[in-house]
C-alpha cells in the first residue's frame, strides 16, 4: 500500500530464504503489525485465521503460496491442494494457485514467481479500472453528486494489490470532492468493516460514519444512502453473489428503497464453474467469534452456541450492476456473466 508503506503481503528474500510477510489484519486497528510465512502451513494458517483475507488477495496469497513452496523445495502439488481448500467461498484463492501451478509445471520456480508478481501487477491495474468505471456508474444512477455511500466488509487495499475493490470507488469519489458520507457497517465475522475499513477511510481522510448492522435499515428509512457498494468472494454462473454475512439484508434494503446495489469486483471472482448460488460453499466459523469479544471476554453464556456464517448470497435479480476491469454488468445473470467471462478469457487463462 504506497500511500503509507504497508502492504497487505509481499515477498521477500532474506538470506536464509524466500518468505512471504503478511500484514496481520487481525490486529488492526490496535497495532500494525507483520507477520513472516516461512511455508505453506503456515500461510494456510494465517489465511483461516483472516490475518490475511479479501478475495483479490487471497488470489494473490495462493500464487505467492505455490511459489513459496517451490523456492523453498517443497511439494508443489501438495501445496497447492492445501492452498486451495484454505478457504471454501473464495474463488480467487483456487484461482491463484492454478495460474502459478501451471507456471511452475511449464518454467519452475522461477515462472512461479514471476506469475505471481504478474498477478500482483494485473490486480493494481484491474482496482484502477474498477474505480474508473464505479465513479461513472455513480455519476449515471445518482445524479447531483454528493454521494451518501453504504458499504459492508472491507474492500480497500487490505484486499488487493492496489486500492481495492467497493472502497477503492468510494475512494476515488472522495478524491473527486464528491463523496458526502461513507457509511461503514461493522461487518461480521471479527467487525470487519469496523476495524478495518474505518481504518482505512481514517487515513484516507474520508467523511466515515461506523453502524451497527442492524441500524441499516434505519439509514435507509430516512433517506440516507445513495448507492451500496460491495465486494465479492464468489459470483456464480447465474449472477448470484457470495459476499460477507450481511450482505443480502442490505440489497433486500435497497430494493425496496429504490438505492442502487453494486457489486463491484474483479472478473476472476466469477466462477462459471458454479451454477447458481446454491451451489456455492459458505463457510461457517467458530461460534467463539460471536460469543466473545476477544479471546476471554465473554458476552454470551458459557456452553452457548452460535450461528456463525462467514458469508450469505444475493441473487441477482437484487443487484443493480457488476462493476469489473472488464465493464459494468446489468443486468446481472447467466447471459451476461457469460459475455463478460468470454471476453476475458485471456485474461483468466
Amino acid at each position: 500500500m504506497a500511500d503509507h508503506g504497508l502492504a497487505a503481503l509481499r515477498w521477500a528474500e532474506p538470506p536464509d530464504g524466500p518468505v512471504l510477510v503478511l500484514l496481520d489484519q487481525t490486529r488492526l486497528p490496535d497495532a500494525e503489525e507483520e507477520l513472516v510465512v516461512t511455508d505453506v502451513p503456515g500461510l494456510v494458517e494465517a489465511v483461516r485465521a483472516l490475518v490475511v483475507r479479501g478475495a483479490p488477495v487471497l488470489g494473490l496469497a495462493g500464487a505467492y503460496g505455490v511459489a513459496l513452496a517451490a523456492a523453498r523445495g517443497f511439494d508443489v502439488e501438495e501445496a497447492a491442494l492445501l492452498l486451495a481448500d484454505a478457504r471454501p467461498t473464495a474463488v480467487n484463492l483456487a484461482y491463484g494457485v492454478r495460474r502459478a501451478v501451471a507456471a511452475y509445471r511449464s518454467g519452475g520456480a522461477a515462472a512461479a514467481l514471476a506469475e505471481a508478481r504478474a498477478m500482483h501487477r494485473e490486480d493494481a491495474l484491474a482496482g484502477e479500472r474498477m474505480e474508473e468505471a464505479g465513479l461513472g456508474l455513480l455519476g449515471e444512477l445518482v445524479p447531483g453528486g454528493g454521494y451518501r455511500l453504504l458499504t459492508h466488509c472491507n474492500t480497500g487495499m487490505l484486499v488487493s494489490g492496489g486500492r481495492g475493490t467497493a472502497f477503492a470507488v468510494a475512494r476515488r469519489a472522495h478524491e473527486a470532492g464528491e463523496l458526502r458520507r461513507l457509511w461503514v457497517g461493522e461487518t461480521r465475522p471479527l467487525l470487519q468493516g469496523a476495524r478495518l475499513t474505518a481504518w482505512e477511510a481514517a487515513r484516507a481522510g474520508m467523511p466515515y460514519t461506523v453502524l451497527a448492522d442492524a441500524a441499516a435499515g434505519s439509514l435507509f428509512a430516512a433517506g440516507e444512502v445513495d448507492a451500496v457498494l460491495v465486494g465479492a468472494d464468489r459470483i456464480a454462473a447465474d449472477g448470484s453473489v457470495a459476499n460477507k454475512v450481511g450482505t443480502y439484508p442490505l440489497a433486500v434494503l435497497a430494493r425496496h428503497h429504490g438505492v442502487p446495489f453494486l457489486v463491484v469486483a474483479p472478473v476472476a471472482s466469477v466462477d462459471p464453474e458454479t451454477p447458481d448460488g446454491a451451489a456455492i460453499p459458505v463457510e461457517q466459523r467458530a461460534s467463539h467469534e460471536v460469543t466473545e469479544l476477544r479471546p476471554g471476554v465473554v458476552v454470551a453464556p458459557v456452553g452457548a452456541q452460535a450461528y456463525n456464517p462467514a458469508f450469505d448470497v444475493t441473487p441477482p435479480e437484487l443487484v443493480t450492476a457488476l462493476v469489473t476491469e472488464a465493464g459494468v454488468v446489468s443486468p446481472v445473470g447467466r447471459d451476461s456473466l457469460a459475455a463478460l467471462c468470454s471476453g476475458s478469457r485471456g485474461a483468466k487463462s
